[in-house]
């Protein structure tokens, strides 16, 4: 049986720090402030997005939300994106994601000032981490989580064999550029991939493709270490993840589950990457 690995836990742990840094900022005089700018009707951005409005508060970092009805222009979010940019108050900018069909989504995210850019999602900073730059920069909050949990539970990535099935800007692309910057061999797939060429001479999976059973039981080694960021509802109304988390677990050395594996740990990352950033910033002028 494998071992697993408790995003609630860390993501506490992460949050009681968060906690420590917005304290030792408030008594430098600073507060830091994360601003979220949500466009549109959709339910789950708005429930997410009130997630995280609670939890910065929780923590005591300043949230800021601003909504915007769906037929709002693109120059409209722009100029508001442009206000943010150059308000010193605010530390990071979130942009949430699905915008209206009629927004360019690639080209505003271009547009968020890179030293607030807290998803890590900007064209600058997604090239430092292509480009293993050693300096402060954000990156991309569930792969950054997922790290975090490597380095808490002792998983070593030297060397090791990769696959991230997955390609998304938001997951799969930067979590395989942590994993290859940590020294692992990393092969990236797509879901439409013969997965089990692959998967079975693994010593880590990461799967984000939206899935049931993306990965099953056949598909791994004894002994694999297995991150299921999937999020999905399957046939019974259950959430359950991209991988069959029963079957894998009989066999896998560490396995996340779903819920209360990556989930919590993206939002805990976001709330210590804002407290970073307002750190950050006077590091960097």
């Amino acid at each position: 049986m494998s071992n697993i690995i408790d995003g609630r836990s860390l993501a506490k742990k992460v949050n009681e720090e968060t906690a420590d840094m917005v304290s030792e900022l408030n008594e430098q005089g600073k507060n830091p402030c994360l601003a979220v700018i949500i466009v549109g009707d959709d339910q789950a951005s708005h429930r997410y997005v009130r997630s995280k409005h609670k939890k910065a508060q929780q923590l005591g970092i300043k949230s800021i939300v601003k909504a915007l009805p769906a037929e709002t222009t693109e120059d409209e979010l722009l100029n508001i994106l442009n206000d943010y940019n150059h308000d010193d108050d605010i530390d990071a900018i979130l942009i949430q994601s699905p915008l209206p069909k009629h927004i360019n989504e690639k080209y505003v995210m271009s547009q968020i000032n890179p030293d607030k850019d807290v998803d890590g999602f900007q064209v600058i900073n997604s090239g430092k981490l292509f480009l293993n730059e050693q300096s402060n920069y954000p990156v991309a909050c569930t792969p950054k989580g997922v790290m975090t949990m490597f380095e808490e539970y002792g998983i070593d990535l030297k060397g090791k064999k990769a696959v991230v099935i997955g390609r998304s800007t938001i997951v799969g692309r930067p979590m395989a550029a942590l994993l290859i910057n940590a020294g692992a061999e990393v092969t990236v797939l797509n879901h439409y991939a013969n997965i089990k060429e692959y998967t079975l001479d693994a010593d880590i999976i990461v799967s984000a493709t939206g899935k049931v059973n993306t990965v099953t039981e056949s598909d791994v080694k004894d002994g694999v270490v297995v991150i299921d960021v999937g999020q999905n509802v399957n046939d019974e109304g259950k959430l359950v993840g991209d991988v069959d988390y029963d079957g894998i677990a009989k066999k896998a050395s560490y396995i996340t589950p779903v819920p209360g594996g990556v989930g919590p740990m993206t939002i805990a990352t976001l709330m210590r990457q804002t407290v970073e950033l307002s750190k950050w910033s006077d590091i960097n002028g």
